[in-house]
């Protein structure tokens, strides 16, 4: 059976960026480790705006101009980079919460052998949990995990929250919450 990371929108602007929160740069070093020690196929999401952002649904609801293509703060943070440079991974943007391409990348897997999916990344109450219920939607079968102590949320709250809700969906949450804990 193949295994398959993916690493959710680890940006600047996710870290310590526009959105970036004090959870989100306390799992950089979880997330380094995660991808360091994992055998098997990385994908890396990225969170990618025009600059028209503020124009789109997302922008009205989020006002905050975020992983605008090219910029700093599009990028993935040095740490995770790093890591990923040192495997084969292939990134993945995605103009939305959830990734339908990412959802083809691993039905493409999967016409050569069974997989498992492991998720980590940014943010537990968003990307996290849309790509991980998407990915369920697409592949009920199939088994998903999610890292809680490689993510983060907006708030502690909401990435409990977010947390219960996948397991509620019948994805194993695996890790310590750490810091994102209730």
């Amino acid at each position: 059976m193949g295994k398959v990371l993916i690493v959710v929108d680890m940006q600047n602007d996710f870290v310590d960026g526009a959105l970036g929160t004090k959870e989100a740069v306390g799992i950089v070093d979880n997330v380094t480790a995660k991808i360091s020690g994992f055998e098997g196929r990385i994908f890396a999401t990225l969170d990618t705006h025009g600059p028209d952002y503020l124009e789109t649904a997302e922008g009205k609801m989020l006002p905050v101009p975020h992983c605008i293509r090219e910029t700093e703060g599009w990028m993935l943070n040095a740490k995770v980079l790093q890591a990923l440079a040192e495997k084969e991974y292939k990134a993945v943007e995605k103009k939305t919460f959830g990734s339908t391409d990412l959802v083809d990348e691993i039905r493409e897997l999967r016409k050569k052998e069974e997989v498992e999916v492991e998720l980590i990344g940014l943010c537990t109450d968003i990307c996290v949990v849309s790509n991980a219920l998407l990915l369920k939607a697409y592949f009920p079968e199939m088994k998903i995990s999610v890292d809680a102590g490689c993510c983060a949320g907006v708030t502690p709250g909401s990435h409990s929250a977010a947390l219960e809700t996948m397991k509620m969906c019948q994805i194993d949450i695996v890790g310590e919450q750490g810091a994102q804990g209730d």
